[in-house]
């Protein structure tokens, strides 16, 4: 079933997300940013959990979760230890919504628009996994880069 499918996946990106979080040396690396690189590490992990948040929590299960996109390019400072803390709370919220979604549902609208348009919830969830795919490579060149490792 694709949800499975689904589920598998994000679980794997989600654990090497937190691969990728404890790979930092320290929790000052986390934050570093520079020349052409305008967003740290950090930043971008709060984005993913911001992301998956909002999109999973607050939209398919309906979890109360309130997204402030804002923040999370703009925080700081924040532990290694609070960051892989979230990261873990994020990946029960997914598993939860991927695997709520019935194979039936896959192919219905997904409940509110998504770039301003209105698609399918199949298109939200693979559309997102290849999100977090891709910034997963950004803070990996992060790590190496910035944090020297």
């Amino acid at each position: 079933m694709l949800n499975e499918t689904l589920a598998d996946l994000y679980n794997q990106y989600i654990d090497k997300l937190r691969s990728e979080v404890e790979s930092f040396p320290d929790d000052k690396s986390l934050w570093k940013s520079g020349g052409d690189i305008p967003n740290s590490a950090g930043n971008l992990t709060l984005h993913l959990i911001g992301n998956l948040n909002h999109f999973f929590g607050a939209t398919i299960s309906k979890n109360g979760y309130v997204r402030d996109r804002d923040s999370e390019f703009s925080s700081g400072g924040i532990s290694k230890d609070q960051l892989l803390g979230e990261i873990a709370k994020v990946k029960k919220v997914v598993n939860d919504a991927v695997r709520s979604v019935a194979e039936n549902e896959m192919q219905k609208t997904y409940p509110v628009q998504f770039q301003d348009k209105d698609v399918s919830t199949e298109y939200v969830l693979v559309y997102l996994l290849a999100h977090l795919n891709y910034h997963l490579g950004q803070i990996d060149y992060h790590r190496r880069l910035l944090a020297g490792n």
